[in-house]
């Protein structure tokens, strides 16, 4: 492994080498961000479903609705067929409807802290984070399975559960970073750093990840 780098450093380097390669994360963030509800929508759309299927979820469901009152007078079944197929589609369609109406009653205001997003159905904390950053350009770290994986790999974080690497992240990073963290990281693992069978041969920062060290020691053992 060569010399270490500080993550921000790292950081830099795996967006100079993902941004050319276009992840389907730029596209999804740049098709939702015209408004605070939208772009909550979206995200909370996307849990459990790939970019591409919940941009076309989104556009589908904004081409005929695209705000809290006119959300509201939508049948639940026409919008489980409008967002249809992204993952758990029932619910969200109920989290939707649900949603808007809160969003109604506060005068169509979107919440601007992470407790008040929280408090809405459907939005856990990844949720509520991204939302934050991408509505508001409040600074926050959304960890996702990519944000989480990348993490560990890297020997970034070491903790089981997304919120404890979110205070690991937090820690290593300035507070500047946090919002540009989840971008850069899902667009790695939608295009190299992958789940399964990533280019680390590829990879530019492959000589300061940890997973990659071990990989390598591992195929040198059973040679």
């Amino acid at each position: 492994m060569d010399k270490p780098l500080s993550p921000v450093k790292i950081l830099e380097i795996i967006s100079k080498q993902v941004n050319p390669l276009n992840p389907p994360v730029k596209s999804f963030e740049k098709s939702i961000r015209t408004s605070p509800f939208r772009i909550l929508i979206s995200v909370m759309l996307s849990a459990r479903t790939k970019d591409q299927v919940t941009m076309e979820a989104s556009k589908r469901l904004f081409n005929i609705a695209d705000s809290p009152e006119k959300i509201v007078k939508l049948d639940i079944n026409r919008i489980k067929e409008l967002i249809y197929p992204v993952g758990f589609f029932k619910q969200k369609s109920i989290n939707i409807l649900k949603i808007s109406e809160i969003v109604l009653k506060n005068g169509g205001e979107i919440p601007k802290s992470f407790e008040e997003l929280t408090s809405l159905p459907g939005i856990g904390r990844k949720t509520a984070n991204l939302v934050l950053a991408l509505a508001f350009n409040i600074q926050s770290i959304a960890v996702d399975i990519h944000v989480f994986r990348i993490s560990k790999r890297l020997g970034w974080a070491h903790s089981e559960t997304p919120d404890k690497v979110e205070s690991e992240l937090k820690h290593l990073f300035p507070e500047s970073s946090w919002s540009s963290l989840n971008q850069i990281l899902v667009g790695f693992g939608q295009t190299i750093c992958k789940p399964r069978n990533p280019s680390c041969s590829i990879c530019n920062i492959s000589s300061y990840c940890h997973y990659s060290k071990e990989k390598n020691s591992s195929i040198n053992r059973a040679d």
